[in-house]
């Protein structure tokens, strides 16, 4: 296999060969059901999807004439508007639902109590007393939940003056758009794993690059190293936000993930103390010496990184496999006794970026099995092929 990390992504189901052939509505679903597409548009599909929501719920509630019906896409805007990841669509969908039946109820409880009593100052006393519960839980795990809950009720409730018609009705327009929103939610959603996996492949590549070119005395410009390492930099704190979302979708315990993530992590700083260390500042016969300390190295790291970021990137292509361990000889920290004075420095940092690279080429073959949704997917569709014979 060719490891020029710029040929056509054959494992792409987006870009698969004979796709010009295909009819047109073929193609379309093809590169619709493209996890990589769906990554790289997702704004635009995320946008789409709350759009057509959103038609859909105006639609339902202008042709059945519901009271207060423009609480329904509003409840739509607030269910799904911000979500975009599979993982926590299921987690926010079913807060929504219990903050959606707490809400209501007691937003009709301050009508009943407003009735009762008629004491305008009560009730105001009784929806700030709700409100700031319902704050001090929004700062903690259920959040999302406990805010739902505070804005339902003033959308059921109102001031607590609302005929208990009109909170029974505004409580049906929330459950219709909920309803609404909770099936768009699922249509063709953005799972975090293909975030996940396609940013850090994409840091891997950027890796391997710039480790290639820096054991070979090929130095980058301060430009161009600003620029590629503060790139791979915002993909790192990205990869970092989605960790807990991931964790969810594949079953993997988020430490797992932590771990990758770190090595992830000291790997760029490793490259990057490497980029602006004495090297920067040698003659050209000093970078050759360190080229030719640790050129035998560069390949084989540059291969495994190379792979790496292949198979996380095109799992569904049987070609792109995970990267068999580095060889001992590869990782024989004796050689940075060898070098000369002025290289034991730059050469111990390489040797760190070997063992980093290896200990995360462990982890990822550990978890593979994991995050490589579509062989997850083959399997579960062939048990259940061998179950119905």
């Amino acid at each position: 296999m060719a490891l020029d990390d710029s040929e056509p992504a054959a494992g792409d189901p987006a870009i698969a060969p004979g796709a010009r052939r295909r009819p047109v509505l073929a193609r379309l679903m093809r590169v619709l059901t493209s996890p990589y597409y769906r990554y790289r548009n997702a704004k635009v599909l995320h946008g789409i999807r709350v759009g057509v929501a959103m038609l859909v719920s105006i639609a339902v509630i202008h042709a059945t004439d519901v009271p207060h019906g423009i609480w329904a896409p509003i409840t739509v805007l607030i269910v799904i508007g911000g979500l975009q990841h599979h993982g926590n669509i299921r987690r926010k969908a079913l807060e929504r639902t219990i903050g959606t039946l707490i809400g209501g109820t007691i937003g009709l409880a301050l009508i009943v109590q407003h009735s009762l009593f008629d004491s305008f100052a009560l009730t105001v006393l009784c929806m700030s007393l709700v409100a700031g519960i319902c704050a001090a839980f929004a700062i903690g795990r259920y959040g999302y939940m406990a805010l739902l809950t505070a804005i339902t009720m003033c959308i059921v409730g109102g001031l607590g003056d609302n005929q208990m018609s009109d909170g029974l009705w505004r409580a049906a327009d929330v459950a219709i758009g909920t309803v609404i929103a909770l099936a768009f939610s699922f249509a063709l959603p953005l799972h975090a794993t293909y975030t996940w996996r396609y940013q850090l492949s994409d840091n891997l590549r950027d890796c391997a690059r710039i480790y290639t070119r820096m054991a070979h005395g090929d130095w980058l410009s301060a430009d161009e190293q600003d620029a590629t390492f503060l790139r791979m930099a915002r993909r790192l704190v990205q990869l970092r936000a989605v960790i807990p979302w991931v964790a969810k979708e594949i079953e993997v315990a988020p430490a797992r993930l932590e771990q990758i993530q770190q090595l992830h992590r000291m790997l760029l700083s490793a490259l990057e103390i490497m980029s602006n260390g004495v090297l920067t500042r040698a003659d050209p016969a000093m970078r050759a010496g360190f080229a030719g300390q640790c050129g035998r190295e560069a390949f084989a790291v540059r291969s495994v990184l190379l792979e790496l970021a292949r198979a996380l990137r095109f799992t569904n292509a049987p070609h792109f496999r995970m990267p068999d361990a580095l060889a001992p000889v590869v990782r024989d920290a004796a050689a940075v006794g060898n070098a000369a004075p002025d290289l034991q420095g730059p050469c111990w940092l390489n040797e760190r970026v070997v063992e980093q690279v290896e200990r995360l080429r462990a982890l990822l073959v550990e978890t593979e099995p994991a995050w490589n949704i579509e062989r997850r997917t083959r399997v579960a569709q062939r048990r259940e092929q061998q179950q119905q014979h």
